[in-house]
């Protein structure tokens, strides 16, 4: 129903209810049968079993699962019992991660009004507001969140923030007025009120219209119910990993077994051979590699003032090639700042952040003395007087107890070293006149030191003007004729051109020993004095956030409840808008659908006047395009779009708890420019991933290969199945480990985000994997023919140099995977922890090979010392060789 465009009766008729009198029991009874209780309902919900026992059907957990019971085979119950723990503590995660993931409704909830104040059978009560039905008359004050979406048909000076569905910073102003329009904004509705929203000034009455599910919060809970999260990028690679690498391991190793029981080899000694190939093919310590680098990542991310809710939103950040971002506290400081004050035709700049508590005024970029500067003194101290606002002290800082816009006015003064105590101690006040949104201007009568009394008038621009009958000019007061009228109302659009909020000041001296009790006798025949422009400014350091996001190739889409023209004048100061046709507002998009939406939408880089429909619509819009989006905010209007996006980012001041518990990375410092750090690390970490992946899969793909071409050319095994799976455990681990603590590349965010399609083996990885992996086989293969073909009867010594070979070429191999380039474009001793890692390595694997315990465990004998001569050559053959012809292309 468009309640709002009825008037009160018609609102009164239509739910068959009674203003003064309220709804019987008999009514409250039907239409709770009929519409149930004022709450927010929960979707259908997965028992806790089930959930737990879902978090085992992910394809690459099923491949543990295979290696673990190939492991227990070979009656290695050390290694299956570390792989079964793997599996349980990535169950165990995602079990308890999705059960937290799902609590934004409860976080909804929280924001509904415990109790309410109803009229009923003529009786004014206090009630459950879940006990709320539609037709209920509300009554509320300043400091009340309503319990219900209701029609407003009494309004007291009533205001009401809204910021928490609306996106806007400034709480609106409420009347009672139908409105024409058949669909406007949520910010546009003045005579409706949105459960959850607050009561920041005045009081007024209202008749209920929706509960529950049908109210616009409940619509918002209903979108984070259905809205599905994505897979990330991470996890989409690790599942196509997780295919090829079992496919590939099961045929190579199958192979290996058919060729070396053609070749006459015993079937059990062939069996074991084939099953310790499969265990050392699957590199089983992937994923518990891959959790523990996006662990440090976000350990290094708390460091940055950034928490990590989902391990996989670091890398998935890395690669986004959209940022939407909320306006208002993400890109701004949602803190109204007075910036230009107007007097006579003069402007001065005020520059300073309220949090500074002080400031500069410029008159043309010369540098002035406020409190010398009678205009600007004047029109400070008044617009403190004038000022129903206080400033108190919270966490040892200044912070406004009223309006944004009057804490503005007292915060502008301070700047001047101005203070209200003080000026409240040489000013008396008499008499206030409250802001009523039917003026537009609030009033106070003053007595000054020297006993004269004056009223000081502020409010809006254009209301005010009308009242005057002079104005201060150049420091004298002058009659305002037609002229200056015209240039006063230049000087207003001007500021409003710049999206600056106006609030005019105004006085009169009051001759009369009584103080008038009556508006209407001191708010005529005023003296204008003059405007103060302010505007929710945008945080320093975004720009440069903003601009770095640009380099590295992502494009920052701004999408606020706001109006067109603030819209633009933030984003044109950030460096989001470069064309005033890259705007685009809610009432547009109304109009289009997401298909229409996807034709146009690279070309627009501000979202105004928007709904929570509409952050969603965009979201989904960038998503078909391809691109990997995050959307930042803070409200409960972008939960479901921060849940719908590839990473959803929420703010940890100012973010509800229903934006935080729908994200995957919260902000502590609620700071734009840690999104810079957090990509820079998620690029950093997944190619680090990368790097460890080229490191197994090529080591991985050399142990197979050795085996099968000693197969092929009817040789006796070259390693033993223990040897296999000491090598895999020897190389696997630390060095692997290590490559994920590697420092970035210089030119990482100068690159472009990578393809939302982009495959694990892409950028030329498969080869490289593939061509190391074949080096690193032949090279063992041939350190153990030389040494066979030396002396045929001594297999155990052949077998020891081809194990020793084939572990110190993938330790050598490490290095070189510390770039895309070669193993000499970077300082091989950068990465400490990758030097003790393969140093730990070196020693295990010598230890093998000389400690007589170990010998008869792992079938090795001790190497003689001109032996190792073959043995490092050959290790280094494959990165070294591999790097030399990178130098001739390059000289080429």
């Amino acid at each position: 129903m468009l309640y709002h465009g009825m008037k009160e009766t018609e609102v009164e008729q239509t739910l068959n209810t009674s203003i003064k009198k309220g709804l019987s029991e008999k009514a409250i009874e039907a239409r709770r049968k009929r519409f149930g209780w004022n709450e927010l309902s929960e979707g259908e919900k997965q028992s806790a079993l089930l959930l737990f026992f879902s978090q085992f059907k992910d394809f690459m957990v099923l491949v543990l699962l295979g290696a673990t019971l190939l492991s227990g085979l070979l009656g290695e119950y050390v290694d299956a019992i570390a792989i079964m723990a793997i599996v349980l503590i990535n169950g165990l995660l995602g079990f308890f991660q999705e059960r937290k993931a799902e609590k934004s409704l409860q976080a909804l909830k929280n924001l509904s009004a415990p109790q309410v104040n109803v009229l009923r059978d003529g009786k004014w009560m206090k009630i459950n507001s879940r006990e709320v039905v539609p037709g209920d008359i509300l009554k509320f004050s300043s400091g009340d969140r309503m319990g219900a979406d209701v029609r407003i048909i009494v309004a007291n000076n009533l205001e009401i923030e809204e910021s928490a569905l609306t996106g806007e910073s400034i709480p609106t102003a409420k009347n009672t007025d139908s409105i024409d329009e058949e669909s406007p904004n949520l910010g546009d509705m003045n005579n409706m009120a949105f459960m959850g929203t607050l009561v920041t000034r005045g009081n007024g009455i209202g008749i209920v219209t929706s509960t529950g599910m049908s109210t616009a919060m409940g619509k918002i809970a209903d979108m984070i119910q259905t809205t599905t999260s994505v897979m990330t990028p991470l996890q989409r690679r690790l599942e196509q990993l997780g295919k090829i690498l079992i496919t590939v391991a099961l045929f190579l190793t199958l192979l290996v077994v058919a060729a070396g029981i053609t070749h006459g080899h015993d079937v059990y000694t062939m069996f074991l051979a084939g099953v310790s190939l499969a265990v050392a093919a699957i590199p089983e310590g992937l994923p518990a590699i891959v959790t523990v680098a996006l662990s440090l990542g976000v350990q290094r991310m708390i460091k940055k003032k950034a928490i990590v809710r989902k391990l996989p939103a670091v890398e998935t950040l890395g690669c986004a090639s959209v940022i939407c971002s909320d306006k208002t506290g993400t890109m701004t400081l949602n803190k109204m700042t007075v910036t230009h004050l107007w007097s006579g035709g003069k402007t001065w700049l005020v520059k300073g952040h309220n949090d500074e508590n002080k400031g500069t005024f410029y008159e043309n970029e010369k540098l002035i003395d406020p409190q010398k500067e009678k205009s600007v003194s004047q029109l400070l101290t008044f617009g403190v007087l004038c000022n129903d606002t206080e400033l108190v002290i919270q966490d040892n800082t200044l912070a406004i107890d009223g309006d944004p816009t009057e804490g503005a006015l007292l915060f502008a003064a301070l700047k001047a070293n101005m203070h209200k105590e003080e000026l409240t101690k040489q000013f008396k006040i008499e008499k206030e006149f409250p802001f009523d949104s039917s003026r537009k201007m609030m009033t106070v009568i003053v007595t000054d030191g020297n006993g004269k009394r004056f009223s000081i008038t502020k409010g809006a621009p254009d209301v005010l003007i009308e009242k005057c009958e002079s104005i201060l000019w150049e420091g004298k007061q002058r009659i305002l004729n037609a002229q200056l009228v015209i240039e006063t109302k230049e000087a207003v659009d001007n500021l409003a051109a710049q999206a600056l909020r106006t609030i005019a000041i105004a006085f009169k001296p009051l001759h009369s020993n009584t103080i008038p009790q009556k508006e209407e006798e001191v708010e005529k025949g005023l003296t204008f004095i003059g405007l103060q422009g302010m505007i929710d400014p945008p945080r320093p350091e975004v720009k440069a956030a903003v601009a770095e996001c640009k380099t590295a190739g992502i494009k920052t889409v701004m999408i606020t409840g706001d109006h067109k023209a603030t819209a633009c004048a933030i984003a044109e100061q950030l460096g989001i808008l470069e064309h005033k046709n890259q705007v685009m507002d809610g009432q547009l998009l109304n109009e289009l659908s997401v298909e229409e939406l996807e034709n146009v939408v690279e070309d627009i880089a501000v979202f105004a006047r928007v709904t929570p429909e509409h952050k969603l619509k965009i979201v989904k819009a960038f998503q078909n395009r391809g691109h990997v989006v995050a959307m930042t905010g803070d409200g409960i209007n972008d939960a479901p779009a921060i849940k719908a996006a590839d990473i959803g980012i929420a703010m940890g001041i100012t973010g509800t708890d229903v934006a935080k518990e729908a994200s995957s990375l919260i902000l502590l410092d609620d700071n734009f420019a840690t999104i810079k750090a957090a990509i820079k690390e998620g690029r950093n970490i997944y190619e680090n991933i990368r790097k460890f992946i080229r490191y197994l899969l090529a080591s991985n793909v050399g142990e197979i290969l050795v085996m099968l071409f000693a197969m092929l050319m009817s040789l006796p095994l070259p390693l033993v199945p223990i040897q296999i799976l000491w090598v895999n455990l020897v190389t696997d681990g630390l060095p692997a480990m290590a490559l994920g603590l590697d420092q970035p590349e210089e030119n990482v965010m100068k690159r472009k985000p990578r393809h939302v399609k982009e495959g694990v083996f892409a950028r030329g990885l498969g080869w490289k994997i593939i061509s190391r992996g074949f080096l690193i086989g032949i090279a063992t293969l041939i350190a153990f023919i030389i040494i066979y073909h030396r002396n045929p009867n001594d297999l155990p010594y052949a077998q020891t140099v081809a194990f020793a070979t084939l572990v110190l070429a993938q330790l050598i191999h490490v290095f070189d995977c510390r770039s895309e380039i070669s193993v000499f474009s970077r300082n091989p001793f950068e990465n400490k922890y990758l030097v003790w890692s393969v140093i730990s390595s070196a020693a295990l694997m010598v230890s093998v090979i000389y400690v007589p315990l170990f010998q008869p465990i792992f079938h090795t004998v001790s190497i003689a010392a001109n032996d190792w001569l073959l043995i490092i050559g050959m290790s280094a053959l494959p990165t070294f060789l591999l790097a030399g012809s990178f130098f001739i292309r390059k000289k080429k």
